[in-house]
């Protein structure tokens, strides 16, 4: 295999594409380039096919710690198990391949993508998802690529292609597309409450930016691709399918249009299994070929269902395309929750809880970029009762992770910010009940326990999932899909967002011709069922709770001088320690002078706060304070009367009488009312405990800084 490499301009940047180098008994592999970020991809697959009925395709990405001249941070110092971050990009590498294969592909087929080079200015995410169909492109594997991954972002109302992560900081959107010659085949992204029309342009403009990279690939098969395996597409079985129909039809047509989910499966199921046990009986021409009438039933049962809901505009549960299921709402369903809401709409439930935590409870991240922290983080849950199932609980899937990164990524973006609203904040959706868009569900519950938890949120985001049929040049798009309008329609679209505009969205498709039209329309349709979801919520909780929940911990931010920060810290944190121990309340310092104090009992807070102004205010002249006797000398003695502020109590101003010397009333560790009689110019303090015997002060006259 000889050397290629190929160069295509992408926003302004260069992309190299070269193969022949690396990995070379990969079926392909090709190394993908942008500045110093580097990504090897291959692929591969198995000589024979298996006995399935499904596609076998695994997508991996790693990101190596050597890449950035980084060893991990992890116990065994290497890399473990794939990362939310890393299962998110092979998401995005396997969702706009995947439909790509022909149909009976059983092929085991792999792709692996490895960040061998990280430059931290580049992202490596749409160079693997190119790179993926590089490597599929020129490989022997039957696959009709090829496609390109590009980001785009909007800065001062421009679009950039693949903006660099200083220019995402500045960006009004972040959106990630794949497409090919033709059409576009996935997107994943968030914006900031944009309007549909920008969100239409982007993903235009993302499709016109990758066209030189679906030429570049072009060029390198030209020049050093693999010859095609032989493959054969399965050839439908026009008896069998003849027979099925007329076996099946009629009473299929009845059992698809039974509204409740189960009852509509129960119904189909039965009429399957007794189809399938007539046509593949002893003597029937299909006898042993059980896979081949599931197939054609599975055939039957799509073409029935798109054919009913594109002709009479009526869908299998009975609603017109743009209707949204029925919404019932509960906020406070958890007593202890800090925050709660029961969002159903149909016959998908979520079950929604909020958690307020301090800054020791953000969430520590170890990526190429460096050590990072989350203080909003949100999980999504898809357990096996949800659709009355049996399945063994063995952690989240990837299913789950994609899911919950929508909805994270979507009820994040009405979150303050952490300086106006000290909390770091968890957010759990657990799926109770399934039938289509349940990550919109946990958008639309997570922005209702956020309100209950009395989070100052800055409005309401709600989400739906958007389908389509398309049937030649006639199609119909669906409002608040259901799990088999999923399956059996063209288009997964979710979208989420504000009144105001849309906030993130996901879509794949599994047809072309995907049109501007198609496009306005969707966004359109979508935008009225989200205000009319966005009203539904708005009857439930208009507004954010006054106050936090009462067994939510209280935070208290006071600012100070940063030249008194290590004050409180104190010699290897000493003061900061005994004033935690002494408290009870969680304190948190910033180096720019920001004091976070929390707990769930305001006396704590309150001691903690008067401990830390007695550290970082001024002694003043005339005051009262309850000291520690430091050291003894001649002279008198030192008194601490704020930690690491000490003030001289002369011989004479010890005792009312005269007295021979100060050991004779004081010892060292022993403490001591006085009063600040002086503070010279040079910061010196002068003490008296005579005064304060004569003046005889009460308790709350006394400024208390032992700690």
């Amino acid at each position: 295999m000889a050397y290629v490499r190929e160069t295509a301009i992408v926003g302004g940047k260069e992309i190299i594409v070269e193969t022949g180098k690396w990995a070379k008994q990969a079926g392909g592999a090709v190394v993908i380039r942008c500045g110093d970020s580097m990504v090897l991809v291959t692929a591969a697959g198995s000589q024979q096919p298996r006995d399935i009925d499904f596609m076998p395709l695994t997508c991996e990405y790693q990101e190596k710690f050597y890449s950035s001249g980084k060893i991990p941070g992890s116990f065994f110092r290497r890399e473990g198990r794939s990362t939310n971050a890393e299962i998110l990009v092979a998401r995005l590498m396997d969702r706009p391949v995947r439909p790509l294969f022909p149909k009976g592909w059983f092929i085991d087929t792999q792709i692996i993508a490895n960040v061998i080079s990280f430059d931290k200015e580049n992202a490596t995410d749409v160079l693997a998802m190119t790179g993926a169909s590089a490597a599929l492109h020129i490989s022997d594997l039957v696959w009709e690529g090829p496609l390109a991954g590009v980001r785009v972002g909007r800065i001062d109302g421009q679009f950039i292609a693949n903006p660099t992560f200083a220019e995402r900081e500045k960006s009004e959107m972040d959106i990630v597309v794949a497409a090919s010659r033709d059409a576009i085949m996935m997107v994943e992204g968030e914006m900031h409450e944009l309007q549909e029309d920008v969100v239409i342009d982007a993903l235009l403009f993302a499709h016109q930016a990758v066209q030189p990279l679906i030429d570049l690939q072009e060029r390198l098969r030209a020049s050093n691709g693999k010859e095609k395996r032989p493959f054969t597409k399965p050839v439908t079985d026009e008896a069998l399918a003849a027979k099925v129909k007329e076996f099946a039809y009629e009473r299929l047509a009845k059992a698809m249009q039974i509204k409740n989910k189960h009852e509509r499966r129960d119904a189909t199921s039965e009429l399957h299994l007794e189809m399938r046990t007539a046509l593949t009986a002893e003597g029937q021409p299909w006898a042993g070929k059980a896979k081949d009438v599931d197939a054609a039933f599975s055939k039957l049962q799509k073409k029935w269902a798109r054919g009913h809901t594109i002709t009479t505009r009526t869908r299998i549960d009975g609603r017109k395309p743009d209707e949204v299921r029925a919404i019932m709402i509960e906020t406070g369903v958890l007593p202890r929750a800090h925050g709660s809401a029961l969002f159903q709409r149909g016959e998908t439930q979520a079950l929604v809880a909020v958690t307020l935590g301090t800054k020791y409870d953000e969430k520590k991240l170890d990526t190429l970029m460096g050590d990072t922290k989350r203080t909003f983080y949100m999980d999504y849950n898809f357990p096996p009762f949800s659709t009355g199932e049996v399945k063994p609980l063995r952690g989240q899937s990837r299913r789950e992770v994609g899911h919950g990164f929508l909805a994270e990524r979507s009820v994040e973006s009405i979150v303050p910010v952490y300086e106006d609203f000290p909390y770091t904040i968890r957010v759990v959706s657990d799926i109770l009940e399934s039938n289509g868009s349940s990550s919109m569900a946990s958008v639309c519950g997570g922005s209702l326990a956020l309100m209950d938890a009395g989070v100052p949120t800055k409005a309401p985001v709600a989400g739906i999932a958007m389908g389509l049929m398309k049937e030649g040049d006639d199609y119909v798009i669906l409002s608040d899909i259901l799990g088999d309008e999923d399956h059996l329609g063209d288009m997964d679209f979710k979208v989420t967002g504000t009144r105001r505009g849309v906030c993130a969205l996901q879509m794949d498709i599994k047809v072309d011709g995907l049109t501007r039209k198609i496009l306005e329309e969707a966004l359109d349709q979508a935008k009225r069922g989200r205000i009319h979801i966005l009203d539904k919520m708005d009857a439930a909780i208009s507004a954010p709770r006054d106050e936090v929940s009462i067994y939510a911990p209280r935070i208290v931010t006071v600012q100070i001088k940063p030249d008194k920060v290590r004050d409180i810290i104190g010699p290897g944190g000493k003061t900061i320690r005994a004033i935690q121990e002494q408290t009870g309340a969680q304190i948190d310092i910033n180096d720019n002078g920001t004091v976070s104090i929390a707990s769930s009992d305001s006396k704590s807070i309150e001691q903690a706060q008067a401990l830390i102004s007695g550290l970082t205010m001024e002694p003043e002249v005339g005051q009262f304070y309850n000291g520690i006797v430091k050291k003894i000398v001649e002279i008198g003695a030192f008194v601490e009367i704020m930690p690491g502020t000490d003030g001289l109590l002369h011989i004479s101003e010890v005792a009312k009488e005269r007295i021979r010397a100060v050991e004779d009333v004081l010892s060292e560790g022993d403490e001591v009312v006085v009063k600040c009689i002086k503070v010279d110019r040079d910061g010196k303090i002068r003490l008296s405990r005579r005064e304060a015997l004569d003046a005889n002060p009460g308790p709350e006259e006394v400024n208390n800084f032992v700690i």
